[in-house]
């Protein structure tokens, strides 16, 4: 009952066929059934100040570059931490996992794109990191409630 939430994260990660959310999935899977053995929560005490700052540096990482590709090993190592513990970190400061910021972050970057262009839908969805329009059609409507064209006519 207790991995319950991590296997529905699992499922949703492999219908939707994302590496980056399949990595982040795995380590929390991994963290859960480590927290079930020793019989203690993974999210005891809060992050220290020296956390809270190198997940800060992360944060402006991902503003600045949320359209290039970004590995949750390489934002781990970029400051000095296990993929494992930065996840872990990240989520605890932040309030989600890596991913989701990615994703929440190039969502806005699309939907400004959208309400101050004329670009093509498809440019500002690959512009914005998305790999294909129906990706990103699909997770702009579940974020915003509308389709990226229903948003910009609104605009």
């Amino acid at each position: 009952m207790a991995l319950t939430p991590a296997v529905a994260a699992a499922e949703w990660a492999r219908t939707e066929g994302d590496v980056d959310a399949w990595e982040e999935v795995a380590f929390d899977f991994a963290g859960e059934v480590v927290a079930l053995l020793a019989d203690h929560a993974t999210s005891d005490g809060a992050a220290s100040e020296r956390d809270r700052q190198r997940i800060a540096t992360v944060l402006r990482r991902i503003e600045n570059e949320a359209n290039n590709p970004l590995a949750l090993a390489d934002l781990a190592h970029e400051v000095a931490m296990s993929r494992y513990h930065f996840l872990r970190t990240f989520r605890q400061v932040v309030g989600v996992t890596p991913h989701q910021f990615i994703l929440r972050t190039r969502l806005q970057n699309a939907a400004i794109a959208l309400r101050l262009s004329v670009r093509p839908i498809l440019d500002i969805a690959l512009e914005a990191g998305f790999a294909d329009l129906s990706t990103f059609n699909r997770r702009f409507r579940a974020t915003m409630g509308m389709t990226p064209s229903t948003y910009r006519r609104a605009g």
